[in-house]
């Protein structure tokens, strides 16, 4: 096969707007072909490219990066600066002067000639579409210009992008106008044009900086955003249609001597590539799958996304070029021919211009599964899908897309798979296993969880089975079979169970297949925002004055409190476990949650660790969820009946009339509108029922095991009322640590509050959500702002950060001793 390239006076050409020529004849023999019509919609004159979109979003990532960089970095920036203008003035005056005539008039010259020599190619629409986006450019400018030297809340731009100097532009409007116009135009794509466009405007650039009429930043932005300018116009208005016709299809078949005498355009496959049904002269058929060059980039940033999401065995390259695209899926056909499996022969490649390339396979009359009712499968035709896979994993070939459209019967009743372009050989055994656990869970949703597995052992073997079991998780799964999964949400369990019926001996291995999870960036996310928070209060306050200042009886009666926090929380637990356990083993396993917190919520480390704790001690894992869900629920109610107690009590020592404050009303509107959403939307209150299902499952049988023990009964309640009690205690020993004078019932109420509020919070610990709450709260019941802003950070060090150190200490001695 000729190597596929792109050839710049060829793509100029291509992207003029499509003409319609007769066929071209170039030899005797194609003469006597007669002249196939083929069947298919009219293809559009223009599109939009989704390559132009993706420059687009990445020019507006590039300048918001920018902008960042350069407001966070001013410094190095201006060091820069100073740099770039000090070598600047070393250049000879009349050298300087040649260069900025050169740049200043050049930068006009280069793309009224480029426009003249493309007009002269009769391609003057591309030079239209130029002209839209210089216009863009230079309105746009303009008027973002205009407003970031008016607003008073552009300050810091308006100062990076001016330097505050009279007379500069924040945007030249003459640069960023060249740069939209030179990206619409696709100047890129002429390398000669491309060295000369930048050169100008670099020497432009440079007669602009030494003149002080521009800045560095002001540059860099000017240019990123007449690139994204340029890249939306292009996407805004489409380019020229430039994917060959059915006819050139029927041109390249003629080429690999095939005689096409009909030819249909069908349903374009899942990637969107084109496929045509063609009848040929002997009476067989072919189908051809056209790959466009253009749709290389469709569903970039979902693989993206994957690639990066995904561990580096079972990610698949983002971006291919056609060429390899088009060699990727003949090898994978071939070799699966190779190894027996039943495929639809591919008889031939070949290009098809320079904008795309064709394969063309045996036709086969067959059903894919997905259109077969789920009583047309039987045990029969199980077996042969799995003897399909067998084959090919038998020579380490990876299907990796083994869902109902690729899987067909034909007309004997024989499996035939199909769409080969996502394989790959060679593979390792993390991806045959992927294999299995994609088919398992397809055939699964089909058949059942029974039938599927027992005829996977049957062919396949149970070792198989056994090792694919770690891999049974949604994200190692098709788009497709992941959605069919959110109506059979415990559908991989049921595999499970299957499994561990068969090979109920064998040792799983766990297999982390994520990177990271869509939860970890939104922690990350949130701790970041919480951790900029924070450091705004800890700017405001001089941590050794906060430690110096301090009255160190009260600060030694909150350590106390904060310790005996500790024993509380070892009591509820012990008080929900009718099982018994040692009391200063339970209180190392709450210091260790307290280590645990500095990578996770709250409330989600503290369940997690208590019932790996349980069923360490040999509880069976229902009963610990169970006991954990139970103290957490009178924990919740005793959190809630405090809450309304101390406010009640708050409220009788103030004046008889009460008149909430604004604030207080937004907030208590606020609180109902969210109840409201969580309630009325669908979605919202299926997530929370499934939740709380979960966690309190089984729960009030397990409360009922400790009602018969009175003992047990008072140890649990006595722990749940001794936490909040040892917490506000503490807090409000740190309020008079510092001189603040408030009730310890207000105390309370606050701490009741932000306490919510840091649960709710996803940052690990509830850091950030916690202390401006605390803050916060402290500040409306009176206290100085500066007294809470010291009291809470002493509150957090003896509550939060202390703990972590003896936390990792019981955390290691208790895993050492296997007791986590």
């Amino acid at each position: 096969m000729a190597e596929i390239r792109e050839r710049d006076d060829a793509a100029d050409l291509s992207e003029r707007e499509p003409a319609v020529v007769e066929p071209r004849h170039e030899t005797e023999a194609d003469d006597k072909d007669p002249e196939v019509y083929v069947v298919e919609p009219l293809l559009p004159q223009r599109l939009r490219r989704p390559s132009d979109l993706l420059r687009f979003i990445a020019a507006l990532l590039a300048l918001a990066a920018v902008v960042l960089l350069s407001l966070v970095a001013k410094q190095t920036l201006n060091g820069l600066a100073g740099d770039v203008a000090e070598g600047a003035n070393l250049v000879p005056n009349l050298l300087s002067r040649v260069a900025a005539f050169l740049g200043g008039g050049a930068v006009l010259i280069v793309p009224v000639a480029f426009a003249v020599e493309r007009v002269f190619h009769r391609d003057g629409l591309r030079v239209a579409e130029g002209l839209i986006a210089a216009i863009i450019g230079l309105v746009g400018s303009f008027l973002i210009g205009e407003w970031v030297m008016s607003s008073d809340a552009a300050g810091d731009l308006r100062q990076l992008l001016t330097g505050n100097r009279p007379g500069v532009e924040p945007f030249n409007t003459l640069l960023a106008s060249v740069v939209a116009y030179s990206t619409a135009v696709r100047i890129s794509r002429r390398p000669t044009w491309r060295a000369l466009i930048w050169t100008v405007i670099a020497l432009d650039v440079l007669s602009l900086f030494t003149s002080k009429q521009l800045t560095l930043p002001s540059a860099m932005v000017t240019i990123v955003a007449g690139m994204a300018i340029g890249y939306g116009t292009l996407y805004g208005v489409g380019s020229p249609n430039t994917r060959p016709p059915g006819t050139a299809v029927i041109a390249a078949l003629r080429k690999l001597s095939f005689q096409p005498i009909s030819a249909r355009r069908i349903e374009d496959d899942h990637q969107g590539s084109r496929r045509y049904a063609v009848g040929l002269h002997d009476g067989s058929s072919l189908d051809v799958t056209v790959l466009d060059r253009d749709r290389q980039v469709a569903g970039l940033p979902y693989r993206l996304w994957r690639r990066i999401r995904l561990n580096s065995e079972t990610r698949r390259r983002a971006i291919r070029s056609l060429r390899a695209e088009l060699e990727r899926e003949a090898l994978m056909a071939y070799a699966a021919q190779a190894a027996g499996a039943s495929t639809p022969r591919l008889l031939g490649t070949s290009e098809v211009g320079t904008e795309a390339a064709l394969l063309a396979y045996e036709h086969l009359s067959t059903r894919p599964l997905d259109a077969l009712p789920d009583s047309e499968i039987d045990d029969d035709l199980l077996a042969q899908i799995w003897e399909q896979l067998e084959l090919l994993r038998l020579q380490r070939l990876a299907h990796r897309r083994l869902t109902g459209d690729s899987i067909h019967v034909d007309t004997e009743g024989r499996v035939v798979l199909t769409d080969a372009r996502s394989g790959e050989i060679a593979a390792g055994d993390l991806l045959l296993r992927l294999d299995v656990v994609q088919l398992l869970t397809y055939l699964a949703l089909r058949v059942g969880a029974e039938r599927s597995v027992a005829s996977a052992a049957r062919v396949v073997g149970e070792d198989a089975l056994a090792g694919a079991m770690p891999l049974l998780q949604k994200i190692a799964l098709t788009r497709q079979t992941r959605s069919a999964l959110a109506k059979d949400k415990g559908l991989l369990s049921a595999i499970r169970e299957q499994i561990e019926a068969l090979k109920p001996q064998a040792k799983i291995e766990e297999i982390r297949l994520e990177r990271f999870r869509p939860r970890t960036l939104v922690t990350i996310i949130a701790s970041t925002l919480a951790a900029y928070f924070l450091l705004s209060q800890l700017s405001q306050v001089n941590l050794v004055t906060v430690i110096t200042t301090a009255n160190w009886a009260w600060s030694l009666l909150a350590l106390a409190a904060s310790f005996v926090s500790f024993i509380a929380a070892a009591l509820m637990l012990r008080g929900f476990v009718p099982e018994s356990l040692p009391l200063w083993r339970t209180v190392l396993v709450q210091f260790a949650s307290s280590f645990v917190k500095l990578v996770a919520p709250p409330a989600v480390g503290a369940v997690a660790i208590n019932t790996r704790y349980l069923q360490k001690r040999g509880i069976p894992p229902a009963s610990a969820v169970a006991s954990v869900g139970a103290s957490q629920l009178v924990m919740l109610i005793a959190h809630i009946s405090l809450l309304l107690l101390f406010a009640y009590i708050t409220g009788s020592n103030t004046a008889t009339s009460f008149t909430p404050t604004r604030g207080l009303v937004l907030v208590m509107l606020a609180v109902a509108v969210l109840i409201v959403a969580v309630l009325g939307v669908p979605p919202l209150r299926r997530m929370l029922t499934k939740r709380l299902r979960s966690l309190f499952s089984n729960v009030l049988p397990r409360l009922l095991d400790v009602l018969q023990s009175p003992r047990k009964m008072f140890e649990g309640f006595a722990g749940t009322v001794m936490i909040t009690i040892a917490f506000v205690t503490c807090l409000d020993a740190c309020v008079s640590a510092f001189g603040g004078d408030i009730s310890f019932t207000a105390v309370a109420v606050v701490f009741l509050t932000a306490n919510a509020i840091g649960s709710a919070a996803p940052t690990p610990g509830g850091l950030g959500a916690v202390e401006l709450a605390l803050a916060g709260g402290l500040t409306v019941a009176g206290v100085d702002s500066a007294v809470a802003t010291s009291a809470v950070l002493l509150y957090r060090l003896l509550t939060f950060w202390l703990p972590v150190l003896p936390g990792w200490a019981a955390f290691t001695w208790l895993q050492r001793h296997e007791a986590l």
